[in-house]
């Protein structure tokens, strides 16, 4: 009866049901992205030598926000980093990176220091090399768009601007080997097969303690 008298009635039922469906599930993400940022959510880790690892075309699981103590005093000597040897994630790190939608990209890599300097690189193999630098990977493409980043290091955060290291002599240098990876047919012929990329890490927020003058009383 209701629908003879009113034949728009269950179609502008089912339009507010819908809206109200859509809210929710707004609400309810809004919520949900709140909390990962206020615990953070760290990017799982999966181990390199992996079977896994290798399915997933060299690629680990991203995570959202990293969580953990921040550092706000100067690191004068990186090679501390070497030493740091987590039960599960091993001497890995974890990068935070700014995407251009707002919510973070994070990702587990292996770090490079060099006593007062500090790197982060990656390579890129196979399909990778048949896209541009740096688009062959989300966080290579997201650090060159905007260089400040988080770096979480056995529970601590760093906040952290980077610069990319274009002179592949100086990348020879900081890693001790050729970037460019090559392989060689039973002809000769000379074949890239992989091209290492790095990035020098310079920490920021940080007060000049060497402007700072001491004065005698």
């Amino acid at each position: 009866m209701l629908t003879k008298r009113y034949p728009n009635l269950g179609r502008n039922v089912m339009g507010r049901l819908l809206k109200i469906g859509v809210l929710l599930i707004v609400v309810f993400a809004g919520l949900t992205l709140l909390t990962l940022r206020l615990t953070g959510f760290d990017p799982p880790y999966l181990d390199a030598r992996s079977e896994e690892f290798s399915e997933r075309l060299r690629t680990g699981y991203p995570g959202l926000w990293l969580s953990g103590e921040l550092v706000q005093e100067p690191v004068t000597n990186w090679d501390w980093v070497n030493q740091v040897n987590d039960p599960v994630r091993g001497n890995t790190i974890m990068l935070e990176t700014r995407t251009w939608y707002g919510i973070p990209h994070s990702v587990v890599i292996n770090p490079t220091p060099r006593g007062d300097k500090f790197y982060i690189g990656g390579s890129e193999q196979d399909f990778r090399l048949e896209q541009e630098f740096p688009y062959s990977k989300r966080w290579w493409a997201n650090i060159e768009r905007d260089p400040r980043v988080r770096i979480k290091i056995d529970g601590k955060i760093y906040e952290m601007t980077v610069a990319h290291v274009a002179d592949q002599a100086e990348v020879a240098q900081i890693i001790g080997r050729d970037p460019v990876m090559r392989s060689f047919g039973e002809d000769g012929t000379e074949q890239i097969t992989g091209i290492r990329h790095y990035w020098r890490v310079f920490q920021r927020n940080i007060p000049d303690y060497n402007s700072t003058i001491d004065e005698a009383p």
